[in-house]
């Protein structure tokens, strides 16, 4: 039997004094970054500053995690999706509200939408051209763990070709994951340029092609800009 489910989700804006900046997009665009590099900046400005990074490398979810993103352990990849579900809970917990609480500037490399994007991946094994109503209602259940989380303040995804990615991850010195191929890092790029248009409201699309110094400008000045609705009456 089918049945048709449908309904909005209401993401949970920043209530707190503090300021929440997420960096997304494919391995290899250039996020860990420009995360060191805003946070350079707010710090230069007199700002306490919380760097975050997810799925995170330390504790016991984390760990696990970075053993099956290196091919260490062996899991499915949908089974994957609910540790990373687990560990951005407790980011949110033990790092991100505290942070936000205090009225720090907290700067993360990736957030909840990145389950969006791999989520999708790893059900449908990319398939980011499906019908408008399927498409609904498998990003409401990868959401439906999400949707009570903090929605970044600000989000750039930083858009980077495939060929430039791969071309920067084949220069890093550390493993490859499980990810980091250039099938899957095609779809992943699918995704992403579906997500930012989906959810257009939410993020802010960064040419990543450019230099370090380039893209980081670039980012401030659309932080900094008057044209943007600052959220919370951002400061800086």
């Amino acid at each position: 039997m089918k049945y048709r489910v449908g309904f909005d989700i209401d993401l949970k804006k920043n209530p707190y004094e503090g300021k929440y900046i997420v960096v997304e997009g494919i391995d290899g665009s250039g996020k860990t970054t420009q995360v060191e590099k805003i946070a350079e900046y707010f710090r230069s400005k007199g700002k306490n500053v919380i760097q975050a990074r997810e799925p995170r490398k330390t504790g016991v979810i984390g760990d696990i995690i970075q053993k099956v993103l290196n091919k260490e352990l062996k899991m499915s990849e949908f089974a994957l999706q609910y540790l990373f579900a687990t560990d951005r809970v407790l980011s949110q917990e033990e790092v991100v509200v505290p942070a936000l609480k205090r009225g720090d500037v907290v700067i993360s490399d990736r957030c909840f939408w990145s389950a969006v994007v791999y989520g999708i991946l790893d059900r449908t094994g990319g398939n980011y051209g499906y019908k408008e109503a399927d498409s609904l209602l498998i990003v409401h259940s990868i959401l439906s763990m999400y949707h009570r989380f903090i929605v970044p303040d600000y989000t750039f995804y930083l858009k980077t070709s495939l060929d430039t990615a791969l071309s920067r991850i084949k220069k890093k010195d550390d493993v490859k994951e499980i990810y980091e191929d250039r099938e899957k890092l095609g779809k992943v790029i699918d995704g992403y340029n579906w997500l930012s248009t989906k959810f257009n409201k939410e993020m802010i699309v960064i040419d990543g092609e450019g230099s370090v110094e380039e893209v980081t400008r670039e980012i401030i000045e659309k932080i900094t800009s008057t044209k943007l609705q600052a959220p919370n009456n951002l400061k800086i």
